[in-house]
């Protein structure tokens, strides 16, 4: 037998001995079961988009773990993510191995639904959150199912238009179908932006829930600004315009338009990668620096440029892009994606195609405005409306409707006994 048939017969048979035992008491003893002992309830959110060079899913569930620590302190949360070996840490994150993907800069790939499905029942959850449609959370569904709890997929990646960029245009329905027939199975959908709740809406999901993300304004502010330490540091002058983007080097990303967008425009212009170069065409207008494992280096390197740069015309939201806006950077984006809803000429500019000639057109339209103004209007927009309370107080609403635990929403409890 295979590795894979081994797994499949192993997750048939665990899933028929808890269903078996469930069966007995019915769908209601079973969500009494998926509590924890004190009887608060337990939120489980689960990816595999979570590793040590991630970026927005990992920041989103790293200020979820501690919204919820500080503000729902009623709700029990648990992580349960890839990594080296099963392990826990002791403060709710759990590990279940997974292979590294050869050149997937960190990332691992569960093999089979079995010891992820056991993971996840034993933590004896209220709520589960899939952060992907991969083993996670094909896992987190058969969980929900043998439980009789609600899951929650919230969709980060927009496969179909993933599958049409590396495999080919011909691969973009199917895939997409695919990715429909699995959210559908959620009892809610969530996307991070309207365009992404669009794409879900044409695979069939209904009713999905637009809610785009938030951002540490403390963390990501303009007072880590030390323009002149970078500009030393980089063999720069004041008279350079340092533009910036950070990210991974995926492809979709666009890396090689940014690129070709600041040999266009020259002198004065320079593009500074962080953790993107292995992405970039040889360029001398381009300087190149590491991922930045600590959140504050990366704020403080974004502050201390002029302008954020972001190529990638099918985003599904863009959280590094609040980042920058938070820092006090205004943002060159493209007209069409997740990041067109979070930039308009209030904040930056948007370039009409992902193309290096559209873009550098757009980078010179900010430069020919007053930089620092525009800059100082994205950190207000960022902080009035993307504080991370608001995202995670309206997600804790819908929590609350699904399971009917008002530890999720103490606020509209206090509303009815006064």
């Amino acid at each position: 037998m295979s590795q894979t048939n081994g797994l499949e017969a192993l997750e048939t048979v665990f899933t028929h001995s808890i269903v078996d035992r469930l069966r007995s008491v019915g769908r209601g003893a079973a969500r009494l079961a998926a509590r924890t002992p004190d009887g608060r309830p337990r939120l489980v959110d689960t990816t595999m988009l979570y590793a040590p060079r991630s970026g927005g899913v990992k920041r989103y569930l790293n200020a979820k773990r501690a919204w919820f620590a500080a503000e729902r302190p009623n709700v029990r949360h648990t992580l349960v993510v890839p990594g080296d070996r099963h392990g826990h840490d002791g403060a709710g994150a759990l590990s279940v191995y997974a292979a590294p993907l050869p050149f997937g800069d960190g990332y691992r790939w569960p093999v089979g639904k079995a010891a992820w499905m056991k993971r996840l029942l034993r933590t004896r959850p209220s709520l589960i959150e899939a952060g992907d449609p991969y083993t996670p959370g094909l896992a987190a569904l058969k969980a929900g199912e043998t439980l009789g709890i609600p899951v929650v997929g919230f969709c980060h990646t927009d496969l179909g238009a993933l599958a049409a960029l590396h495999i080919g245009e011909w691969a973009e329905k199917p895939v997409r179908k695919h990715w429909g027939e699995i959210y559908r199975r959620f009892d809610r959908a969530v996307a991070p932006s309207r365009y992404m709740a669009e794409r879900l809406e044409e695979a069939g999901v209904p009713s999905p829930i637009a809610l785009p993300l938030g951002v540490d304004t403390q963390t990501f502010h303009p007072s880590r600004a030390d323009r002149e330490g970078l500009r030393r540091r980089l063999g720069l002058t004041s008279r350079h315009r340092l533009l910036v983007f950070a990210g991974r080097p995926a492809r979709e990303k666009r890396v090689d338009v940014l690129v070709e967008a600041v040999e266009r425009l020259g002198n004065p212009y320079v593009l500074l990668l962080v953790g993107a170069a292995s992405a970039a065409p040889p360029s001398e207008r381009v300087i190149e620096l590491p991922y930045q494992t600590d959140p504050r280096d990366l704020a403080a390197l974004m502050a201390s440029c002029d302008a954020f740069v972001h190529a990638n015309d099918a985003e599904p939201f863009g959280l590094i892009v609040l980042e920058a806006m938070a820092s006090g950077l205004p943002v060159v984006g493209v007209a069409s994606g997740g990041v067109a809803e979070s930039v308009d000429q209030g904040v930056g500019e948007l370039a009409r195609r992902s193309t290096p000639e559209d873009f550098a057109e757009a980078v010179e339209a900010l430069f020919a405005r007053d930089v620092a103004a525009v800059g100082r209007a994205a950190r207000e927009r960022a902080s009035r409306e993307h504080g991370w309370d608001r995202v995670f107080g309206k997600l804790s609403a819908v929590y609350a409707e699904l399971t009917g635990a008002e530890a999720f929403n103490p606020d509209r409890l206090r509303e009815r006994l006064n």
